[in-house]
């Protein structure tokens, strides 16, 4: 028989997304990409599909950092800045978000799916802002003690 006591690596990575998603990050990291789910279905029911390449490539960034910090990668890849690497990506994501759902909501008037697309493009950039200045937060608070002085007497 299977020595049931030992668990599977499919086990421990649920394990991993269920203590992930539970953490501040994680919450709005999946959050990020549950919203651009739903703006890609919304810019995909309406005539002008061509929206829909910032939301499809914002999902794939989420998905990409979510899984990065959420199996630890971030501490196994030192040559990488991932602090400011997701600085950069919520920044960029919120001022294209922010550029194209404005863009969609002015030009929709008779697409309801743009209009819509565009309104949730707006809740969007208010969610990747937030992102940005939680990152911002832990950048500076990552200055404040890389700046101390360790020296023991």
């Amino acid at each position: 028989m299977a020595d049931t006591t030992t668990s599977s690596p499919a086990a421990n990575v649920v394990e991993k997304l269920r203590i992930y998603v539970r953490t501040q990050k994680g919450l709005i990291l999946a959050a990020e990409i549950v919203i651009s789910l739903i703006i890609i279905i919304c810019y995909a029911a309406s005539v002008y599909g061509g929206y829909s390449a910032l939301a499809i490539c914002e999902m794939i960034f989420a998905i990409v950092f979510f899984v990065i910090f959420m199996m630890d990668l971030d501490k196994q890849f030192i040559l990488v800045n991932w602090l400011w690497t997701d600085f950069f990506r919520a920044g960029i994501g919120a001022i294209l978000y922010i550029i194209t759902s404005l863009i969609c909501v002015f030009n929709g008037a008779k697409d309801s799916a743009l209009i819509a697309g565009g309104v949730f493009g707006l809740i969007a950039a208010l969610l990747f802002s937030f992102d940005t200045y939680t990152i911002f937060l832990q950048i500076k608070s990552t200055r404040h003690h890389a700046s101390a002085s360790t020296d023991e007497v």
